[in-house]
């Protein structure tokens, strides 16, 4: 089948390769324009784009997918799908209806419709995520659901370990949609929850939560956004990784107090204390939590 693909984030770079590795091999490939990035604000390629230019197939990168110019390019291409994949930009009308579209979305849709449904299927302390393919519609991520399987979210899973899964999962049912054109089924509208992007508050370690839920933020913000507590003077310690104390100290840190233990670095939290194993100072590298603490002397809980 003809196909052109749209999207931008490393999560859809890894579904591209699969299909451009199919009989389904887009005749073009649309993504964001390139943006500065990183502390020096180098103007830098969405994943996408490298992968595209990697493969040779045409690339496009307009401002807007729904531009004139753009929306004939895609049609210059004579698609019979069009996929798409953690684009980034609403796909508005008349684009919506020009073309026939499948949407890879990494939960188990109708949970976790939006941008981080990954992310927050690791906090929500699910059992399992999985990949959806779906009609794109007007509404944030609502169409149909033509095929859907669902991949376990391990008690050790990050984001890191749990995204390369998904992606495997959604570029083999992108395939094997365009293969087989399954029927789409509606989904439950009451049934639906939503993942919404992650921001500063998401990332920032709220002591007066459970221990649990802050060693799941940990878990899923590493390693692409990071967790994060505040320091003195307006700075950040990053935490990488987290687990609850155990055994606990038996006179632990209060709430939002950060304490040595053994050689242990520990957060005081709602109900009990965070370990946290590896941290990273402000202008500094990830580290363990014993060498840390070796350069910033705590208090002794």
């Amino acid at each position: 089948m003809r196909t052109v693909y749209l999207g931008t984030s490393g999560f859809a770079a890894s579904v591209l390769r699969r299909l451009a590795d199919s009989p389904h091999r887009p005749a073009l490939v649309v993504t964001r324009p390139d943006r500065p990035r990183g502390r020096g604000r180098r103007l830098a390629s969405p994943p996408v784009a490298e992968v595209a230019r990697e493969l040779g197939v045409d690339l496009l990168q307009p401002e807007s997918v729904n531009q004139d110019d753009a929306r004939a390019r895609i049609a210059a291409a004579r698609p019979e799908a069009v996929c798409v994949c953690a684009f980034g930009a609403l796909i508005k009308e008349p684009l919506l209806s020009d073309h026939s579209m499948l949407n890879v979305h990494p939960s188990l849709l109708p949970r976790w419709r939006g941008a981080a449904p990954v992310e927050r299927a690791i906090m929500a302390g699910d059992p399992e995520t999985g990949v959806s393919i779906m009609r794109v519609t007007a509404g944030l991520d609502s169409g149909p659901v033509c095929l859907q399987a669902a991949e376990p979210i391990r008690p050790d899973d990050t984001y890191g370990s749990l995204a390369p899964r998904l992606e495997r999962l959604g570029g083999d049912l992108l395939v094997r949609a365009l293969d087989e054109s399954p029927p789409c089924v509606e989904q439950a509208d009451e049934a639906a929850t939503y993942a919404d992007k992650i921001g500063p508050d998401d990332r920032t370690l709220d002591p007066r939560r459970p221990a649990v839920e802050l060693e799941r933020s940990v878990r899923a913000l590493h390693p692409h956004i990071g967790a994060r507590l505040p320091l003195p003077g307006d700075q950040w310690l990053g935490v990488h990784a987290a687990a609850r104390a155990d055994p606990a100290p038996e006179d632990g840190p209060d709430p939002g107090t950060l304490a040595a233990s053994d050689n242990r670095l520990l957060l005081g939290t709602a109900d009990g204390a965070l370990e946290l194993l590896v941290v990273q100072p402000p202008g500094g590298r990830p580290m363990e939590a014993a060498a840390y603490l070796r350069g910033h002397p705590l208090s002794t809980a």
